[in-house]
């Protein structure tokens, strides 16, 4: 959501829903991110000032800047994504008749394929990087919100599950190789951070059910 915008939830469904290009699954999978990590925060006040947690205190100050720091670039690559998907949309309706109009077609192409793929990596790198917070608020965090580190836990997985999806739809059609590779390979090193999410996530339903 665009800060200019002011939109309320309500109206950035309703966005969604239509059938204009912009937001995306693109915007959609940063919003998952923003929403993952104001659930560690929420934690983190739950936690902070707790005697109980004391111990904890000075490392949840810092978890708790580095989310907020989170949060915001979140909020800027959903933004983004509606910028740089907007030029690959009209691309595609480029005239194609002539070799002239082929040629300014596959270029215009491959440069808005390598700006839109970018956003969902750099959301990926984002993610991977804020990951092991959310494993620290699992082992560390006030009790009676364990269940909360979860819920952050699987909006983080659906922001990743979801990137990687938008990496590949863009890198699939693109003809630079080096970069296609380098994008391709932040998705690889992202199934392995869901894997560990999974894990956080099997981790609190043990405890919230008594297993």
């Amino acid at each position: 959501m665009k800060e200019q915008k002011q939109e309320t939830v309500v109206q950035y469904l309703e966005a969604l829903s239509s059938k204009s290009p912009i937001p995306g699954g693109g915007g959609a999978a940063a919003l998952s991110a923003a929403f993952a990590f104001s659930l560690g925060m929420m934690v983190g006040n739950l936690t902070l000032g707790k005697k109980s947690y004391a111990d904890f205190q000075e490392e949840l100050e810092e978890i708790m800047k580095s989310l907020e720091e989170a949060k915001q670039k979140a909020l800027a690559l959903e933004a983004k994504d509606e910028e740089v998907f907007l030029p690959l949309s009209k691309a595609y309706s480029l005239p194609r008749e002539t070799e002239e109009e082929q040629k300014i077609y596959r270029e215009t192409m491959e440069n808005c394929l390598i700006e839109a793929s970018l956003v969902p990596t750099e959301l990926l790198e984002l993610c991977l990087e804020k990951l092991p917070l959310f494993a620290r608020l699992q082992e560390k965090g006030s009790r009676i919100a364990l269940s909360d580190v979860g819920v952050g836990a699987g909006f983080l997985k659906t922001a990743m599950e979801s990137a990687i999806l938008n990496v590949y739809i863009n890198t699939k059609s693109m003809q630079n190789q080096e970069i296609k590779a380098k994008r391709e390979a932040v998705c690889d090193r992202a199934r392995m951070g869901i894997s560990s999410l999974e894990e956080i996530i099997q981790a609190v339903e043990n405890v919230v059910r008594g297993a």
